[in-house]
C-alpha cells in the first residue's frame, strides 16, 4: 500500500465522517423552522417540544460537521498539494464563498437559534432559525459547485499546467451541478425524514406518549413518504446527466463491458477485472438500455472503450462502483417501501397506535439516510477515477510526497478517533430520546408566540 492508497483512504474516511453531519443538518434547519413556524401559528406546545427536542440533534451535528470539516480541509495541504497548486484559482474562491455566504450567517445567528427561545422576541428566534437553515444550504450549494466543477468543468484555461478561470457562471451553473445540487438536497430530507420518524418511533416503543412525538412520526414518514419519489425522478435525470459526461463510471455502475445495444440491467454480480467480465450474473433483459437511454435497444457504453493501446486503464475500479451503487439504490427501495407503508398505517391506525412491527422498522432504519448516502458518495467519487478533476488533473499527480508510514499511523489514529466519535454521537441522540421519553424539564415551559411580549428567562441550572 503506497502513499497514493493510503492518502485516498485517509481523504475518504475523513470525508465520509464528516459528510454524516451536514447531510443532518441540511434538512434539519429547514424541519426546525417548521416545526417554529407551527408553533407561532397555533400556540401548541407540542411543536415548540419538538423543536426543543431536535435543536439538541442540530446543534450536535453542526459541532460534529464543523470540527471533522476543519480536519478535512488541512488534507488539501497535506496529503493532496498538487490539487492547490493546480486548480486552486477556481478552488479557493470557492471555498471562500462558502465562508462568507454560509459560515458567517451561521455564526451570527446560530447561538440566538439554540439560547434565545426564551430571551429574544419570537420574531427574532424565528429569523434566526430561518437564517442559519439559509446558511447550511448556501453552504451545500458553494460545496457541491466545487465538487460538480470537479467532475464537469468548464469555464477555465490552462496556462502552464495551472488552471485559470475565464467565466465564473460557467464554473458555477457547470453541466453537472444542478443535478448534484438537488439530489444532495433530497438526501439531507430523506437522511433527516427517517432519523425523525426513527427516534419518535424509539421513542414511542419506550412508552412516550407525547403529542409531540406522535407529531413528528407523522412528520417524518410523510416527509419521506413524499421526498423519495422526487429522489427517484432526480437520480434518473442524475444518471443520464453523467451518462453523457462521465460514461466510464456509467458502464462501471452497470458492470457493462463491451459497448451495445440491449444491455440488461444487473442486479447481482462478481465484476472479474482481471477476465473483464461478470461472473454468477444475475439480471433483467433490456433494463439498463431502458433506464439510461429510456429505449429497450439503446446503446449503453462499455469499460473496454477506456483502455488505452498501451493497456493503461482508464475507468474507475469497477467492483466499489458496482457495489456502492446497488447498496444506495437498494436502501432507496427499502426506503420506499417503508414509508409507504407506514403512511398507510397512518392512515388505519394514526400516529398514536400504529403496531410495534412497523415502530421497530422505522427506529431501525433511523440512519438509513447515512448508508445511502455514503454509497451514493462512494459511487460518485471513486467512480471519476483516475482522475481528480475528470480530463485536467489525475489524482497520482496531485498526491503529496509523504511516507507511507506516515500516512498510515494517521490514517489509522483518525479511524480509532472516528468509530469513538460516532458511537458517542449515537449514545447522546439516544440519551436525549430516553431522557425526553421520562419527561425532559424542557418540555414543560411554555415559550412566547409570536405577538407577545412576555419572555421569561432560563431558570437557574437549565
Amino acid at each position: 500500500m503506497d502513499t497514493l492508497l493510503l492518502s485516498r483512504i485517509q481523504f475518504g474516511a475523513n470525508i465520509s465522517f464528516h459528510i454524516l453531519f451536514p447531510t443532518i443538518t441540511i434538512a434539519l434547519g429547514w424541519v426546525l423552522l417548521f416545526f417554529k413556524l407551527r408553533f407561532n401559528a397555533t400556540g401548541d406546545q407540542k411543536w415548540m417540544d419538538a423543536y426543543m427536542f431536535w435543536v439538541k440533534v442540530f446543534a450536535l451535528s453542526f459541532a460534529m460537521g464543523v470540527v471533522s470539516g476543519i480536519t478535512m480541509s488541512f488534507q488539501f495541504g497535506t496529503n493532496w498539494p498538487g490539487f492547490m497548486e493546480t486548480v486552486g484559482n477556481v478552488a479557493g474562491p470557492l471555498l471562500a464563498y462558502e465562508v462568507m455566504t454560509a459560515f458567517f450567517l451561521e455564526a451570527v445567528f446560530l447561538g440566538i437559534m439554540l439560547f434565545g427561545a426564551s430571551r429574544v422576541k419570537p420574531w427574532v428566534h424565528t429569523l434566526a432559525t430561518f437564517l442559519v437553515a439559509f446558511g447550511t444550504t448556501m453552504s451545500t450549494f458553494w460545496i457541491i459547485v466545487l465538487n460538480s466543477w470537479m467532475h464537469t468543468p468548464q469555464g477555465f484555461e490552462l496556462r502552464d499546467g495551472v488552471v485559470f478561470a475565464t467565466n465564473w457562471w460557467d464554473i458555477i451553473f457547470n453541466p453537472s451541478m444542478p443535478y448534484r445540487l438537488v439530489h444532495m438536497v433530497l438526501a439531507s430530507g430523506l437522511t433527516v425524514a427517517f432519523l425523525v420518524a426513527g427516534i419518535s418511533a424509539l421513542r414511542l416503543l419506550w412508552g412516550d406518549r407525547a403529542e409531540n412525538v406522535k407529531s413528528t412520526l407523522r412528520f417524518g414518514i410523510v416527509t419521506a413518504a413524499l421526498l423519495i419519489p422526487l429522489q427517484i425522478v432526480a437520480g434518473d435525470f442524475h444518471g443520464l446527466n453523467t451518462l453523457e459526461h462521465q460514461p466510464a463510471k456509467v458502464a462501471a455502475m452497470e458492470g457493462n463491458w463491451d459497448t451495445r445495444p440491449n444491455v440488461p440491467l444487473v442486479l447481482f454480480a462478481i465484476p472479474d477485472e482481471a477476465a473483464r467480465e461478470n461472473r454468477f450474473e444475475i439480471g433483467i433483459p433490456n433494463g439498463a438500455s431502458l433506464i439510461l437511454t429510456h429505449k429497450t435497444d439503446g446503446v449503453v457504453p462499455g469499460l473496454n472503450d477506456f483502455v488505452a493501446e498501451d493497456g493503461t486503464v482508464l475507468h474507475p475500479r469497477v467492483a466499489p462502483v458496482f457495489f456502492s451503487f446497488r447498496i444506495m439504490v437498494g436502501t432507496g427501495m427499502a426506503m420506499l417501501a417503508l414509508s409507504w407503508g407506514g403512511l398507510w398505517l397512518l392512515r388505519r391506525y394514526g400516529a398514536g397506535d400504529m403496531p410495534r412491527l412497523p415502530l421497530y422498522g422505522f427506529a431501525a432504519m433511523s440512519f438509513s439516510g447515512w448508508v445511502a448516502t455514503l454509497a451514493g458518495w462512494y459511487t460518485t467519487e471513486i467512480g471519476r477515477q483516475p482522475w481528480l478533476v475528470q480530463g485536467v488533473l489525475s489524482t497520482k499527480d496531485a498526491v503529496g510526497d509523504v511516507p507511507a508510514g506516515m500516512v498510515l499511523g494517521t490514517l489509522i489514529g483518525y479511524l480509532v478517533i472516528y468509530a469513538a466519535l460516532i458511537f458517542a454521537y449515537i449514545a447522546v441522540i439516544t440519551y436525549l430520546a430516553r431522557k425526553a421519553s421520562r419527561g425532559d424539564p424542557l418540555s414543560s415551559r411554555k415559550y412566547p408566540r409570536r405577538g407577545e411580549t412576555d419572555m421569561p428567562l432560563l431558570r437557574p441550572g437549565e
